[in-house]
């Protein structure tokens, strides 16, 4: 294979800093393929780089563009170019020129935020066994004008957390120990995913660490590979499945199965957003639902439907649709009044008395469950829970330095704390750096000292996760005589803004219809499909939660 690199020239040339022979040298490798046009933002986001020694590398991977000449205008950027062989190849091309001891791979459409490439060496000074380090980055949406912070704490367990999804996103955010390609290349078999299959081999065989810095942006347009989901969803899956052979262990392989139903899921609900909005769908679309999720296939064709009935509904007059009705060519949103077939719901009486314990878990437990894994970060150093730790144990892990549980008597032998939150003045101030009461302030009569409590002994930047019922059936046994209140998101806000005055306040409301009705008729968890749970309905506030932050 010949390559030719150009040498570098004098025009419009980077501004000078003052050189550092002692620093090692980072090189910033950008790929390049008929995206000429974003080339110099690329390189002004290096030259603002307050980390003085860099090299510049552009592949050239056969562009029919400006590429070239806009390369060559700068000094400073060398310029290597080979024919049409696809972004892994041109990545590799840059590791065999490149002279740094760490890598960058920047994309040409891409940019680096200030402090990048500062924020990422640290780590690997200070620490030479990490293969690489990753940070976070901003979507950049180009034709709809808005920009998304992508930021993912992931503080141990790398591999894992890998075979679970890209918690990386972008590339540009990776900066990577010069040996690691002594041992790994790009796999230029794969036209697309070829970044996460590299994550997934480096971390299985050597320690990676991440941070939430903002590293890089990135820029997604209509010519990003990315925009092709059915492939993409295609060959990430293929990727995953490579490292099917090297798992080990149970809880690596309950992450294999787990990161190939949230890639589906992924993939799939971005597919379905694509086809509704354009109201058509591909056959390699219809396709992919087919094999992974065929319930949006039918969905989509069913929303296509709707969309036909009510044009028809608008249009016509309403003879014409008493006609239609009574030849079964149109049928009402809701079943004619005293035609209802009520079903397993025809009853007084519910399935269970036992809140869904009986039947598989509680339907509420699934939007409580998902709120603590959602703030599960916030869930570290000295954490409060109420009779037990499960919840802090769980989602804390080894964040967690020390774990309190609180109870109102003597009766529990795991308490470490005996008293009411709700007048605890024995409980000294600033002492929690997280609380979780989930359950459990529908239950306190004075629920307005319980919060002011809970404040009082977070210490500043503490974090209270609280979650209250809305609609619920009354526990018949131990509870039922202090089961006080419902609470709705508004009542919470009003809540939260006179006890964490200046705080930051989120409010977070789930359910449905459906799930309220399962909920109180004391089905399970498994019941309900997931998809059926997701979708929210003010009206029916199943739970609401809260994170409140102490100023």
């Amino acid at each position: 294979m010949v390559y030719m690199v150009q040498p570098e020239t004098k025009k419009n040339s980077q501004p000078e800093k003052a050189t550092q022979p002692e620093l090692p040298l980072v090189s910033v490798v950008i790929p390049c393929y008929n995206h000429g046009q974003y080339l110099r933002e690329a390189f002004e986001s290096i030259w603002q780089q307050d980390y003085p020694a860099i090299e510049v590398l552009v592949v050239d991977d056969g562009s029919t563009d400006n590429t070239r000449q806009v390369t060559q205008s700068v000094e400073g950027v060398r310029y290597i170019y080979q024919a049409n062989q696809g972004l892994s190849a041109a990545r590799n091309t840059g590791i065999l020129h490149a002279r740094g001891e760490f890598l960058v791979f920047l994309d040409a459409d891409d940019w680096l935020l200030p402090g990048a490439i500062s924020s990422n060496i640290q780590y690997l000074i200070q620490n030479p066994k990490l293969a690489f380090v990753s940070g976070a980055h901003d979507k950049v949406f180009e034709k709809e004008g808005y920009t998304q912070e992508e930021v993912w704490e992931v503080g141990s367990n790398h591999y894992l957390q890998l075979l679970q999804g890209n918690y990386i996103g972008m590339h540009a955010t990776v900066m990577y120990q010069r040996w690691v390609f002594n041992e790994f290349l790009y796999d230029t078999s794969l036209p697309r995913c070829e970044d996460y299959d590299l994550y997934l081999k480096v971390a299985r065989k050597h320690p990676v660490a991440h941070h939430t810095r903002k590293i890089a942006a990135y820029r997604l347009h209509s010519s990003n590979m990315s925009g092709n989901i059915p492939k993409m969803l295609e060959t990430v899956l293929e990727v995953l499945g490579r490292q099917q052979g090297l798992l080990t262990s149970p809880t690596e392989q309950a992450a294999f199965t787990k990161g190939n139903k949230i890639w589906k899921e992924y993939y799939c609900d971005l597919l379905y957003k694509k086809v509704t909005r354009e109201k058509t769908s591909s056959s390699s679309e219809a396709l992919t639902f087919l094999q992974h999720r065929p319930f949006l296939l039918v969905k989509f064709y069913l929303k296509k439907a709707a969309m036909i009935k009510s044009l028809i509904r608008k249009s016509t007059p309403a003879f014409g649709l008493r006609l239609l009705h009574k030849v079964g060519l149109y049928r009402r949103e809701a079943p004619v009044v005293g035609k209802v077939d009520m079903g397993d719901f025809g009853r007084t009486t519910p399935f269970s008395n036992q809140f869904g314990y009986d039947r598989g878990g509680p339907v509420d437990r699934y939007y409580i469950e998902n709120f603590l894994e959602k703030e599960a970060s916030t869930i570290k150093g000295r954490v409060l829970e109420i009779g037990d730790n499960e919840y802090t144990l769980h989602y804390g892990g080894k964040r967690v330095t020390k774990s309190d549980i609180l109870h109102v008597n003597d009766s529990n032998p795991i308490a470490t704390i005996i008293g009411d939150i709700s007048s605890a003045p024995h409980i000294p101030d600033n002492t929690f750096d997280c609380i979780i009461l989930t359950q459990t302030l529908h239950l306190i009569y004075d629920f307005k000292g319980a919060l002011a409590t809970c404040h009082r002994i977070l210490k500043p930047g503490g974090a209270l996760l609280l979650t209250v019922p809305y609609i619920t059936s009354i526990d018949r046994d131990e509870w039922g005589e202090t089961w006080y209140w419902s609470f709705t998101d508004k009542v919470l806000r009003k809540l939260m803004a006179e006890t964490f005055l200046g705080g930051k306040t989120e409010v977070g409301s789930f359910g449905n219809v459906l799930a309220a009705t399962a909920f109180l008729y004391g089905m399970g968890r498994s019941e309900i499909a997931t998809r059926e749970l997701d979708q929210y309905d003010p009206q029916y506030q199943v739970i609401n939660t809260v994170k409140a932050v102490k100023a």
